[in-house]
C-alpha cells in the first residue's frame, strides 16, 4: 500500500484538498440519527441480525481454520457472537450503526497468520483517532481506489479460497450440493438484478427485507433448505 500509495501521489492520482478543509479535532455528536420505529425496519433487521449471527460464526471458523487450522471452541463462537450483538445496541444507542465481523479481515489473518489481540487494539485506536481527529480521518481518505483494490486483491483471494476450504470439509454430496447452489445462485442474481423482488404484485417489504441484500437471501435459503431435503441414506 505504501508504494502504491507514492506511485499514486508520483501520478497526480492523490489529492490533500479534504485535509487542508477539515478540522483538527472534533467530538462526534452522539444520537444524531433520532431512535424512531418502524414495521419494515424492525422486520429487516431482526432478519438481518440472525442472518449477521451466521455469518459471525462463518467468519470465526475461517479465522480459526485460517490461522490455526482448527476448528472454532464453543466459547468463542459465544463470545463473538454476543460481543458483536452488545457492541451493536451500544451502537443503536448512540446513534450510530450496527455492528457486523468484517470479512476481509477473515482475509488478512488467513494471508498473514497473524491473531495478537495487540494487532485489533492498534486498529482501535486508530479508528478512534480518525474519529476525533477529522484531519487524519481526511488523510487515510486520500489513498486512491486503485490502491486499496490493489492491496485487497490478495485478502478477496484469501476469503473465497477459505471459503471453499471450508465447503469442502464436508462431503460434496448432491444434496450438499443443491442447497449451496442454489442459495449461491439466489444470492447472485439478487445482486445482479436490480429490484428484484420490488415488481407487479410484490409487497413493498418483500424488496426491503429480502431484496435489499444477497447475503439475507442466500443465507435463509441455505437454512430452509438444509432443513427441509431429507438427508441421504448411509
Amino acid at each position: 500500500m505504501a508504494a502504491g500509495y507514492l506511485l499514486a501521489a508520483f501520478l497526480g492520482m492523490v489529492s490533500f484538498e479534504n485535509i487542508v478543509a477539515s478540522k483538527w479535532f472534533q467530538l462526534p455528536r452522539v444520537n444524531h440519527f433520532k431512535i424512531e420505529f418502524h414495521s419494515t425496519a424492525v422486520v429487516s433487521m431482526i432478519v438481518m441480525y440472525i442472518v449477521n449471527s451466521i455469518q459471525a460464526i462463518g467468519d470465526i471458523s475461517a479465522t480459526t481454520a485460517g490461522a490455526m487450522d482448527r476448528e472454532p471452541e464453543d466459547r468463542e463462537l459465544a463470545g463473538g457472537i454476543m460481543g458483536n450483538g452488545l457492541s451493536s445496541i451500544l451502537s443503536a444507542f448512540i446513534g450510530g450503526l450496527p455492528t457486523a465481523t468484517f470479512s476481509q479481515n477473515v482475509g488478512i489473518v488467513t494471508v498473514t497468520k497473524v491473531i495478537n489481540r495487540l494487532v485489533i487494539a492498534l486498529a482501535a485506536a486508530i479508528i478512534l483517532t480518525a474519529g476525533l481527529i477529522p484531519k487524519f480521518a481526511a488523510l487515510l481518505t486520500t489513498i486512491p481506489l486503485a490502491v486499496l483494490g490493489g492491496a485487497t486483491l490478495t485478502v478477496f483471494a484469501a476469503i473465497t479460497m477459505t471459503g471453499m476450504k471450508l465447503l469442502l470439509s464436508e462431503r460434496l454430496t448432491p444434496r450438499n450440493s443443491a442447497v449451496v447452489g442454489i442459495s449461491v445462485a439466489l444470492g447472485v442474481g439478487i445482486s445482479q438484478v436490480a429490484n428484484a423482488l420490488g415488481g407487479p404484485g410484490m409487497p413493498s417489504w418483500a424488496q426491503e427485507v429480502f431484496g435489499s441484500s444477497s447475503v439475507i437471501l442466500a443465507t435463509l435459503t441455505a437454512v430452509i433448505l438444509n432443513r427441509i431435503i431429507p438427508n441421504e441414506r448411509k
